[in-house]
């Protein structure tokens, strides 16, 4: 199930969000060689303390993660502006209620080998997408940036996603680093379901029993 956890949440997903950090940092940090912080067995840094969503692929218990990554308005703080301004152009404004920011998307590989044998890493990374779409499309977000290695782009054309390279930039690592907008639209996710041939939802959307405010109040009666 690919669910997204937002910050009053946080603690009702520990155990996800524990296993979230520790792959980071097992993805970032010690395969990649990232220069990302780290603490312990997790990777996290500023934008961790800013309350971000989080899109996560558990199984139905929401005891064991597949992948996941990190959602953020551009309207706040952002790795887009904050650190990866060189790779879009100074003329481009990418700061709206609409568009936000994916950082920090990865799988477990061994996981999903464990549990989804037929689902390789590739078809896994294009379902997480498919998933962002679906979520993305359901809180009125029409466009993500993300900044990427060029590899990555045929990643996204196996996914069915449309992404319009802003510009690129060298200096941050061995590969240049490519600014893409991602369109969010029911004509993308009608593709995207397409080439991936998968007709029914991923992203499960989750509609409380009470509201947040009942919660509240009982908590404090």
């Amino acid at each position: 199930m690919f669910v997204i956890i937002q910050a009053h949440e946080y603690q009702k997903y520990a155990f996800i969000l524990d296993q979230m950090f520790r792959l980071r940092k097992k993805v970032f940090a010690d395969t990649l060689g990232w220069n990302v912080p780290v603490i312990g067995p997790f990777e996290r840094d500023s934008y961790d303390s800013l309350c971000p969503a989080y899109l996560v692929w558990c199984d139905e218990t929401r005891t064991r993660l597949y992948g996941g990554m990190r959602l953020m308005p551009t309207t706040g703080p952002t790795l887009l502006y904050d650190v990866f301004r060189a790779t879009f152009p100074q003329a481009a404004d990418l700061v709206a209620p609409g568009i936000w920011e994916g950082t920090r998307m990865c799988i477990d590989e061994e996981a999903i080998a464990d549990d989804f044998p037929d689902i390789d890493a590739g078809r896994a990374f294009s379902m997480l997408l498919l998933a962002l779409c679906e979520c993305a499309l359901d809180h009125g977000i029409h466009t993500m940036i993300s900044n990427y290695e060029p590899h990555l782009k045929r990643i996204y054309k196996r996914a069915g996603a449309e992404v319009e390279e802003l510009g690129r930039a060298d200096g941050y690592g061995k590969y240049p680093v490519c600014c893409g907008a991602f369109e969010v639209s029911e004509r993308v996710l009608t593709r995207m379901r397409a080439s991936l041939g998968i007709d029914t939802p991923l992203y499960t959307r989750y509609v409380p029993t009470r509201s947040v405010v009942t919660q509240f109040l009982e908590m404090a009666a």
